[in-house]
């Protein structure tokens, strides 16, 4: 028997699990009325071929930001050409295109001009952008999604587009900045936040209700009649509604757990499946952090897995110094000061691989108690998949039947 015949003729789960994926972008957005209006009045403007305000928009991960205005460009797109108004949204993400340079480019290709994705001075790229916007009479909304990513490798962009309007003569330009991080100003230029943040709009974390509501919406059109338990839906919307009412949370809980049923060929979807659905994305999201750190951050973090796997529940900034010091040398990589092994371990604690709080030692000053905050196999599992640090594996072997670290203790 033909593997994909067995495939197709298990029970079915799915109608469309598509519409459980962060990038669709339903036809009704449940509970962000509120938000669709505010928007839809700021972007009004363009229908009267007038310069919409530009807008920042804040709010937690998961709170529908990118799904609203996706939804209002979608619309505000469509009305304009039944007015005959040139009105173009482009949407950027920025954590894909996070430099100057890539984010003019990708707007001029997006207005018809063909230009590289790199290799141009970036005065001529702004320059492209600048004649297609004016080549007719038409208003251009720029979404900058994760803007906080461009940002922090500078604000110049924003501070050109922010001013574009006044070189133009036909075209017009409206920007969108879209940002989980409140504070993420900070990083602006003064200068750009008055001209950037004319409207503000906050987004705020959907309750249990709310995040049932909006499951269920998508479920009539991802799921097959009666396969899902009654106590599906609340219990997955329960779950997310703890993680800070993360609607992302949520879907991503009710689609995997359908994928779960649907792998083990059950023919409806239970509550034991979202349980079963909790650990693997707990466990996706880990290998996910912890497969994209520099290789400097993954031999630190081998090193706090032989401390843990040696007994040790919680360690200091010099014990792991000492560690990481000494596998750096067994396998031939470059040693980092203490300071930048210091900000490396603030930045696995800011993405919750490990638990670090600050303790004093009186006289002799201040140190951090690290514990690690994820499971070790996962982790381990994941760093020794780096063709670059197999050695890492034959040296956990050397200290395997060792009791405890002291074969790491400077000479």
């Amino acid at each position: 028997m033909n593997i994909f015949e067995d495939i197709l003729t298990s029970p079915r789960i799915f109608k469309n699990r598509d519409v459980l994926r962060h990038t669709y972008t339903p036809d009704d957005l449940p509970h962000r009325d509120e938000q669709i209006r505010t928007l839809a009045s700021i972007l009004a403007p363009a229908l009267r071929g007038e310069t919409p305000s530009n807008v920042l928009i804040y709010g937690k991960t998961g709170t529908g930001k990118t799904a609203t205005v996706k939804f209002v460009g979608r619309q505000l797109e469509e009305i304009s050409r039944k007015l005959n108004v040139r009105c173009m949204v482009h949407y950027i993400n920025c954590e894909l295109i996070d430099t100057q340079y890539r984010v003019l480019a990708s707007l001029a290709n997006a207005l018809g001009r063909t230009v590289p994705m790199t290799g141009w001075p970036t005065d001529q790229v702004y320059e492209e952008v600048k004649k297609a916007l004016d080549m007719k009479e038409q208003t251009v909304i720029i979404v900058l999604d994760e803007i906080d990513k461009l940002v922090k490798k500078g604000d110049e962009v924003l501070y050109n587009l922010s001013r574009i309007n006044s070189e133009l003569e036909k075209g017009k330009v409206s920007i969108i900045g879209i940002s989980n991080d409140l504070k993420f100003k900070n990083y602006l230029d003064p200068r750009v936040i008055s001209s950037l943040s004319e409207e503000e709009i906050i987004f705020p974390p959907y309750n249990a209700e709310q995040l049932k509501d909006i499951l269920e919406q998508r479920a009539k059109l991802a799921f097959y009649d009666g396969v899902l338990d009654d106590e599906v839906i609340p219990y997955c919307a329960a779950l997310a509604a703890q993680e800070h009412g993360d609607a992302r949370k949520a879907l991503d809980l009710l689609r995997v757990s359908g994928e779960i049923a649907e792998k083990e060929n059950a023919d409806r979807v239970t509550k034991e499946h979202v349980k079963k659905a909790v650990k693997k994305i707990e466990s996706d999201h880990i290998a996910e952090a912890v497969r994209t750190l520099p290789t400097q951050s993954k031999i630190l973090l081998f090193g706090m897995v032989l401390l843990t796997e040696s007994g040790y529940r919680k360690f200091t900034t010099g014990e792991v110094y000492a560690v990481y010091k000494n596998l750096c040398r067994r396998i031939g990589m470059d040693v980092l000061t203490q300071r930048r092994i210091s900000d490396l371990i603030s930045e696995l604690d800011m993405l919750g691989i490990i638990n670090s709080i600050v303790i004093s030692k009186g006289r002799y000053g201040r140190t951090r108690e690290i514990k690690l905050d994820v499971p070790i196999d996962d982790v381990k599992r994941v760093i020794l998949e780096d063709y670059r640090l197999e050695a890492l594996e034959r040296i956990e072997k050397d200290l395997r039947n060792v009791a405890s670290l002291s074969v790491f203790e400077e000479a």
